[in-house]
């Protein structure tokens, strides 16, 4: 297994890995065809694209034999929630927007190994917070971040579909 920054030509891959694991993310309430709507506005192979062209953004994968199983990704910038930037307000700030790991890979420490490394980057590019929103009903994941340092700092709203989702904001001091 090989955590390394993406390629423009993961973008394919990421789209396909994305649209399998986003849906873990939601509260057992989401709608499926919210979580389809949301994956179509925001998760395609042409939004990857984007992404991976985009200065402010890095994104990082795990790869097995050049098969992607997870990925994370960084947004460089200032928050762009009102919300966030009450409580995160230290500068500058890195978000971490993504953090996925394909089902069959879960407990195998590659998401812990995926946000080391990301936080590494953000380190490398001068961020003294990292902060992400996570979903407050995903028990899993909040347990997760908790345990590699994130603390709750604040909430915040995330939309999917035609409903708003409540999560927490987490940041980790750098």
């Amino acid at each position: 297994m090989q955590i390394r920054p993406a390629r423009p030509d993961d973008a394919a891959a990421l789209s396909e890995l994305a649209a399998i694991t986003f849906p873990l993310a939601c509260p057992p309430d989401a709608l499926p065809e919210s979580i389809a709507e949301f994956i179509a506005s925001n998760l395609t192979q042409a939004h990857f694209e984007g992404y991976l062209a985009d200065p402010e953004r890095e994104l990082f994968v795990a790869d097995e034999g050049g098969a992607l199983v997870g990925y994370t990704m960084l947004v460089h910038a200032e928050p762009y929630d009102p919300d966030v930037r009450a409580v995160v307000t230290a500068r500058p700030a890195t978000e971490l927007s993504k953090v996925y790991v394909h089902p069959d890979h879960h407990g195998a420490g590659l998401a812990a190994q995926l946000v080391e490394r990301s936080i590494a980057a953000a380190r490398d590019r001068g961020a003294v917070v990292v902060w992400l929103g996570v979903n407050q009903q995903n028990e899993r994941a909040n347990r997760f971040y908790e345990k590699q340092g994130f603390e709750r700092v604040g909430t915040k709203r995330f939309k999917v579909g035609a409903r708003f989702e409540d999560d927490f904001v987490r940041s980790l001091a750098l």
